[in-house]
């Protein structure tokens, strides 16, 4: 084989063979164990980008280290296809959505394959093919049908530059996430899908997903947000446009007798019946249509409010409470309405502070302790004071007896309520899959038959900025059926319903129905899924109610779509700038356009812009992205390194679950690791064959490699497989081949052969991480064999028993000397061994040894003063 390690010959010819061969085309086959392993699949923006390199290549790590045990793999990719940033694309080239997507899938289709990824394409879709949207749409005619999909208006976030509806996570700091345009609220008609039936299914089933991060299933149980309330009435004083009273849900009914006053939302149908006949109300309802509803900024948001004028009447005591609007209580959450207890709700006591509402103490410390409400209000739990026939109850004493109370008069009763709010699927955007549905002319709607699916998004359009086609052609939306004139649905879908069955249909990508059932049952759940923790909440809790609904029309049989959760942390990269006059702006600047000093350490010293050779500040490590200039292409790293390279340094910088820190040495070594790997094979190689290995006749210093070898394979087998701690499984490898290069006698049979089988073993360990350099390496050992399909190495137990040990031996717990000991030596053994040796003489010279702490096989802490 060649002496030097040349990633740009290898590559290519490695690639064609996998192409070849189809080494990664799978099939059901019930005699085999399955393992199903996906990574949450690309939106087509153009170009990869370090963090898909990384999310990737974790996949495929997984998907090969799997193989290798003998498993049937499936690892496919696809395009999340749909979307606005398609849109603003077209815009912006002038061309349509369609032609730009599919541009850009070809594109990074090829990047993907230049990276060495053991996909099997022949699944591959984009969620914008017809034959996907198809069966995505006769799925939602069959929920309307079961009456799961409905459509009502409803107060939304609109952004009026993009004309859509964003998710309350999309509103940052009351604007919209894409465009930064100021967010309205606004009633239209939109189309849902009942996830609330879900919603104690969706909670109790995270207790079946032991493999996913606690943090994410948290996120979901937050998010769905079971709570035991009780339902109350309050009476108006007088009927307002049909309304005498209005409803309130509550989890502290222990508090209902400190009420003071009572919040409406601003979209509350008496809030909008009162602004017919008040100007300032009806000025100060179209303000908060402007707000966000996002909860971070409703946590920060200055709380606002008007009389109202009106009166209700308290549930128990009958006492006339005055109403309000805030802009603090949201229509969509409970029923749009609040009882405020200043005392002991902290949003109630700020706007009753503001306007000088009372303030009322009905809930005492259990311990009697004063509370002080002239700072904040106090909202632990305790016993109830001023509160009448309630006085000195607990929390759950005085919940069931007021409770009680109201049941027994009619105004209220206990209810069980969630967070978690029906998934509003419309968008006014063309570029999705058409919602299937026709409008009558009186009004209804019918579903579209399924013999007239799918209804057809059509591809060559023209982008004005302003509307979608689909509202502005006529000859699209009208039709008709059987003789009838209808309307077709203008509104597409949101983009997560494409996401939240894709990991289904590439079990069957060619089934003539939504899933073929008998093969999406063979390859579910996913066993590995991969993807970051920002889609902990939407994709991953619509992901499951949709396996839900997919089981309950009998398309599949498990409960859960993903049995194993990673969630990869992100890159970060140096950010620079040129600073600027007023100190506030940032220029930032590209890295490629940085030249950096750094000290011996490798400590960054200054920068300075290679344009014009100004002086650059250090923006700090900071998550790779245009905005801030400090992106690496991936296809240019390959380029100068190879993929090998690439996916070395993205499993070797840090564990995969945390943040990632790209630094162009670090890269630099993994390529060295590489031309080191390559070089120890070659000079192998070189020093002719090896003997028979006898492992009876093994000396010591060969009994010491062969033992670092088997330890290595258990330690990167646990690493691999029960751990996912890939960085420290290649730190492992790294190990046992400097322990190659240091007791390597290439000068004796036996030597290489216990140094062949520890090579052998480095190169398959490493196989899954660098495969192009292994297969080649593989070959160069004279396998016939591609190592893609040679099983993984085990572990020889008896290869890794110890004759002796190094045990660590401490004074007042700093470490003072290390001993070689007898591996069946005992404790008292241990103690005197320790207390002879030199170095801990001259610590313990002139003292007195108080104790010895023995840790059989590892320590000796002798304390002396």
């Amino acid at each position: 084989m060649k002496d030097t390690y040349q990633a740009s010959e290898i590559e290519p010819t490695v690639q064609a063979h996998w192409q070849d061969n189809r080494s990664f085309e799978v099939r059901e086959d019930p005699n085999r164990e399955k393992f199903y392993c996906l990574s949450m699949f690309p939106y087509p923006s153009g170009r990869l980008h370090m963090g898909h390199v990384r999310n990737y290549t974790i996949s495929d790590v997984i998907s090969r280290y799997q193989r290798m045990l003998g498993k049937n793999v499936l690892h496919p990719m696809g395009w999340d296809a749909f979307g606005l940033p398609a849109e603003n694309a077209a815009i912006k080239n002038k061309t349509a959505p369609a032609k730009w997507t599919y541009a850009n899938t070809g594109y990074m289709r090829k990047q993907l394959k230049s990276l060495g990824f053991g996909v099997d394409w022949s699944r591959e879709f984009a969620t914008c093919d017809p034959e996907y949207y198809k069966w995505e749409q006769w799925f939602f005619t069959r929920l309307y049908e079961k009456g799961l999909a409905y459509k009502k208006v409803s107060a939304v976030n609109w952004c009026p530059k993009d004309e859509t509806v964003l998710a309350n996570e999309q509103v940052i700091d009351g604007c919209c996430w894409r465009c930064d345009t100021p967010v309205q609220r606004k009633q239209i008609p939109q189309w849902f899908i009942r996830i609330t039936d879900y919603a104690e299914e969706l909670l109790n089933d995270l207790e079946k997903l032991p493999h996913w991060p606690e943090q994410v299933r948290s996120m979901q149980r937050n998010w769905i947000g079971k709570s035991r309330g009780v339902d109350l009435k309050f009476q108006l004083e007088e009927t307002l446009g049909g309304h005498n009273a209005f409803s309130v849900y509550t989890t502290r009914p222990d508090t209902l007798m400190g009420v003071t006053y009572v919040s409406l939302a601003a979209e509350h149908p008496i809030a909008a019946e009162l602004a017919k006949k008040n100007p300032t109300l009806a000025t100060f309802i179209e303000q908060c249509k402007t707000r966000s509803t996002a909860e971070a900024d409703m946590a920060n948001l200055e709380k606002q409010g008007l009389d109202t004028g009106i009166r209700a009447r308290h549930p128990i005591t009958n006492e006339a409470v005055p109403v309000w609007v805030a802009n603090y209580v949201l229509m969509d959450y409970g029923s749009g309405a609040v009882m405020a207890v200043p005392a002991h709700d902290q949003r109630d006591w700020e706007f009753a502070k503001k306007y000088g509402l009372a303030i009322k103490q009905v809930v005492a410390p259990e311990d009697n302790t004063g509370v002080d409400l002239e700072t904040a209000a106090y909202v632990d739990k305790g016993v109830l004071i001023n509160s009448g026939e309630f006085d000195g109850l607990s929390f759950s004493a005085a919940f069931d007896a007021i409770s009680s109370t109201l049941q027994a008069s009619g105004k209220g009763k206990v209810s069980t309520n969630y967070r978690l709010r029906d998934w509003g699927v419309s968008r006014q955007r063309y570029w999705g899959a058409p919602i299937p549905i026709l409008n009558l002319s009186n009004g209804g709607e019918i579903p579209v038959p399924a013999d007239r699916l799918p209804v057809l998004l059509p591809e060559d359009v023209t982008m004005d900025g302003v509307g979608s086609p689909l509202k502005t052609d006529p000859n699209w939306r009208k039709t008709e059926l059987n003789g009838q004139q209808l309307e077709r649905e203008t509104d597409t879908f949101d983009t997560f319903m494409e996401s939240s069955w894709y990991y289904a249909r590439y079990t069957s990508p060619n089934a003539r129905t939504m899933v073929d059932p008998q093969k999406a049952n063979y390859w579910l759940p996913v066993d590995q899924y991969v993807g970051g923790v920002e889609h902990a909440i939407l994709h991953l809790l619509y992901a499951r109610f949709f396996h839900k609904l997919m089981r309950d029309e009998g398309l599949v049989n498990s409960d859960e779509p993903f049995e194993r959760l990673l969630c990869q942390g992100m890159v970060l990269a140096d950010s620079f700038y040129l600073p600027s006059e007023n100190g506030s702006d940032k220029e930032w600047v590209a890295l490629d356009e940085v030249e950096v000093t750094k000290d011996d350490k490798g400590r960054l010293v200054s920068a300075k812009h290679l344009k014009t050779g100004a002086a650059l500040q250090h923006g700090g490590m900071m998550k790779m992205s245009k905005s801030k200039l400090n992106t690496v292409d991936p296809e240019t790293l390959v380029t100068r390194y190879g993929a090998d390279t690439v996916r070395l340094f993205s499993m070797f910088a840090a564990p995969p679950d945390q943040t990632l820190e790209w630094t162009e040495s670090g890269v630099e070594g993994a390529f060295r690791f590489i031309k080191k790997l390559w070089k120890t094979v070659a000079a192998h190689l070189a020093a002719g064959e090896p003997g028979a290995l006898n492992t009876e006749s093994l000396d010591e210093t060969q009994q010491n490699l062969r033992r670092k070898t088997h330890e290595t394979i258990a330690k990167v087998s646990d690493d691999f497989g029960r751990r996912q701690t890939f960085n420290t499984a290649i730190a492992a490898v790294m190990e046992l081949l400097n322990e190659v290069n240091r007791n390597g006698n290439r000068s004796q049979p036996l030597s290489m052969a216990v140094e062949r089988e520890a090579i052998e073993a480095a190169v398959l360990l490493l196989a899954p991480v660098i495969p192009h350099v292994c297969h080649a390496l593989w070959a160069n050992l004279g396998k016939a064999e591609p190592i893609l399909d040679a099983p993984w190495p085990q572990a020889d137990a008896s290869a890794m028993v110890r004759s002796s040990l190094t045990v660590a031996i401490q004074v007042n717990g700093k470490v003072r000397a290390q001993i070689n000991v007898a591996a069946n030596i005992d404790r008292e053994g241990m103690e005197l061994q320790a207390l002879a040796d030199n170095n801990v003489q001259k610590h313990i010279s002139n003292k007195s040894v108080r104790k010895v702490i023995v840790v059989p096989g590892k320590l000796v802490n002798i304390v002396a003063n």
